[in-house]
């Protein structure tokens, strides 16, 4: 069994200008989280996506930061100055998706952390990403954070595209490759994705993603904007569970896309390095 503590919302600190759900760090009764809106304009879907993704990424031992659902009650924030923030915050009473606030971590760089990053951590970063079909871990947009000395994965509200219009998603198109891996900011940095996914599909039994999806509340599940047809929250679970087990079945075309990106990645020539006097 997957718990992910419920947590009240005490006060909003400081908005964070950046991704569609509008984040922020907020005050909770168990300390700073920065917590992502089901009222901004990204919805339910892109909490659900945060909390899926996150959980996957801890099963398989990849570092994410304390997940929780952040309890907004009616007439939090009235205060704000701001007309949007206000909005926002009255949007999303009830729960909301928040992860811990890693004091002190800063944006990740390959050319100043990539120390931090080892050829298999950076092979199952990708094959996760590709899993999940998350085209939000680029070298313009990494959500990466480096912290204690590691990289921590943040910020996978737009993985999961697939949940944004289920009828139309069949086994076929489950299965397919994931093009746009190859923008992938750790593409260089990966070592054989081919031994990780021999070893991380293997973890995400349709048990251990049954797990994950329990972790998820009925509220978000269940919101009118994320139901899509479901006519109960455990009628949502099933339908995540069986997508990621159809993409998990043997021969993942998807894997054998990311050996094809990293080869296309590694053909190219070297940049020249231009010297100005």
């Amino acid at each position: 069994m997957i718990h992910l503590p419920r947590l009240e919302a005490r006060r909003y600190l400081q908005p964070l200008r950046e991704g569609g759900s509008l984040p922020a760090v907020v005050e909770t009764t168990d300390g700073l989280y920065v917590v992502k809106f089901r009222g901004a304009g990204q919805g339910p879907l892109a909490l659900i996506a945060e909390v899926v993704a996150g959980l996957i990424a801890r099963e398989v031992g990849l570092p994410v930061p304390q997940l929780a659902l952040i309890e907004i009650a009616d007439g939090f924030g009235a205060e704000q100055a701001d007309p949007e923030i206000r909005d926002l915050l009255a949007a999303s009473s009830g729960t909301n998706v928040g992860l811990r606030y890693l004091d002190g971590a800063f944006n990740f760089d390959g050319r100043a952390a990539g120390d931090f990053v080892s050829a298999d951590l950076a092979a199952e970063v990708v094959w996760l990403d590709a899993l999940l079909t998350n085209p939000d871990r680029t070298a313009r947009n990494p959500n990466l954070m480096v912290w204690d000395r590691r990289i921590w994965l943040i910020d996978h509200g737009s993985a999961l595209y697939a949940h944004h219009a289920w009828s139309r998603v069949d086994v076929t198109r489950t299965r397919t490759p994931f093009p746009l891996i190859a923008d992938h900011v750790l593409l260089d940095m990966a070592g054989d994705v081919g031994e990780v996914d021999a070893r991380l599909a293997d973890v995400l039994t349709r048990e251990r993603l049954g797990a994950v999806m329990d972790a998820l509340p009925d509220a978000l599940l269940m919101d009118p904007l994320a139901r899509a047809g479901f006519r109960s929250a455990d009628e949502a679970r099933a339908r995540y569970v069986t997508y990621l087990v159809d993409r998990l079945a043997p021969h993942r075309a998807w894997v054998d896309e990311i050996g094809r990106a990293q080869a296309r990645r590694r053909a190219r020539p070297a940049k020249r390095l231009e010297i100005r006097r």
